[in-house]
């Protein structure tokens, strides 16, 4: 079970992961072993899974969004599972759900401009077969991060 402090830190760390561990120490109000005990339980016990740097998408040469919304005739595991192959060899998608409603599933790709998506659609589309794919380029972000709410972890 979590307490005040451990999501706190878990909050502290999703701000700044490479925060020194005196840091957190002290905006937790903890002395520097015991914080670090914590922090070591909080990744045995995977409520932390990694830690990772966020890079400039405009740096990095990929400031475009693209959602591609995916429709299949096919939902048996081998086809799921040949798509899931597909999509993980192009670093592009860069998310990608299972849907209800509608469409069956949803990738999140970045790309250096539009006219790039033509690229990883025929690369995914070579691998497996779709039935109707539609792609909507997102104009403005208007929220974006990583960060995960904290106050219903346990």
């Amino acid at each position: 079970m979590l307490d005040d402090r451990d999501r706190k830190l878990l909050a502290l760390l999703q701000e700044d992961a490479g925060a020194s561990v005196a840091v957190l120490a002290e905006k937790v109000s903890l002395s520097l072993s015991a914080c670090a005990r914590r922090i070591q339980r909080l990744e045995e016990s995977g409520h932390i899974a990694g830690r990772v740097a966020l890079l400039d998408r405009e740096k990095m040469g990929v400031p475009t969004t693209v959602f591609a919304l995916i429709k299949t005739a096919h939902h048996a595991d081998d086809w799921i599972e040949l798509f899931s192959r597909a999509i993980a060899d192009i670093p592009e998608v860069v998310e990608a759900h299972r849907l209800t409603g509608n469409y069956d599933y949803i990738l999140k790709v970045v790309l250096p401009r539009v006219e790039h998506y033509d690229v990883v659609y025929k690369r995914i589309v070579r691998r497996v077969e779709l039935f109707d794919v539609s792609a909507s380029i997102s104009m403005e972000v208007l929220k974006s991060g990583v960060r995960l709410p904290v106050d219903h972890a346990e």
